[in-house]
């Protein structure tokens, strides 16, 4: 979990400090969503890498102590915002179902 935490945290790092230029923001986006594909759909994966991506964005978009933000209140800023919130809900929509045993029960009598 911690590895895919880190690359959740590092991938979004790297957005972060690019999603100024079009460029940038297109490649953190394509590959925030490659990454989120590759990974398997359990709570130690995609989950996980959410969760290190959305730490990494939300603390990015607080005020610095210069008085002004990484993620700016721009087209481009709000794209990324977005494009966080799509992240976590495809990450919390995809997380595989957890599977029960039914061969155990008796049928009704």
């Amino acid at each position: 979990m911690l590895p895919v935490f880190v690359l959740g945290a590092t991938t979004a790092y790297a957005a972060v400090l690019l999603h100024s230029r079009w460029w940038g923001l297109a490649l953190g986006l394509a590959a925030c969503a490659c990454l989120l594909g590759a990974l398997p759909g359990r709570w130690w994966g995609r989950l996980a890498f959410a969760l290190g991506w959305v730490i990494v964005v939300g603390r990015a978009s607080i005020p610095r102590a210069e008085g002004d933000y990484l993620v700016a209140a721009d087209a481009t800023g709000y794209t990324f915002l977005v494009a966080t919130l799509v992240v976590v809900t495809g990450s919390l929509v995809t997380l595989d179902r957890p599977r029960v045993d039914r061969g155990n029960q008796r049928p009704p009598a």
